[in-house]
C-alpha cells in the first residue's frame, strides 16, 4: 500500500508541476495573461505539498526519483496536450529515468 500511495503521489506531484510550468509557459510565451500565470504559480507550489506527502522521509531521496517523473510526465505532457511526438530516444531516456525512480524509491533496504 505505501509503494502504491508513493506512486499516487509522484503522479499527482508532476501534474502539479509540469501542468504548473505549462501555464506559465502559456501565459508568457504564448501571451496568454496574467491569469494564466497566476495559476501556474499556483499549482507549482501545490507541487510542493504534495511532495511533501510522500511516506519517505528524505528529502532528497524523493526529489532526486521525482526528477525521472518529471523527465517521463513531461514528455506524456507533450503527448497529450502540445501534441508532440516523442522520438525512440526520448522514450529511452525516459524508461531510463523510470528505472532510476525504481530503484532510488522501491529498492530493498536494510
Amino acid at each position: 500500500m505505501t509503494t502504491v500511495r508513493s506512486l499516487i503521489l509522484f503522479a499527482l506531484a508532476a501534474v502539479a508541476e509540469i501542468g504548473g510550468a505549462w501555464l506559465v509557459w502559456q501565459g508568457v510565451r504564448e501571451q496568454r495573461g496574467l491569469l494564466w500565470i497566476a495559476a501556474g504559480v499556483l499549482a507549482l507550489g501545490a507541487y510542493g505539498f504534495v511532495a511533501a506527502f510522500q511516506p519517505d522521509p528524505h528529502f532528497g531521496r524523493i526529489l532526486a526519483a521525482y526528477g525521472g517523473v518529471f523527465v517521463a510526465g513531461s514528455l506524456l505532457w507533450g503527448v497529450l496536450v502540445d501534441g508532440f511526438r516523442p522520438d525512440r530516444w526520448d522514450l529511452a531516456g525516459a524508461a531510463i529515468c523510470l528505472v532510476g525512480v525504481a530503484v532510488i524509491m522501491y529498492a530493498p533496504r536494510a
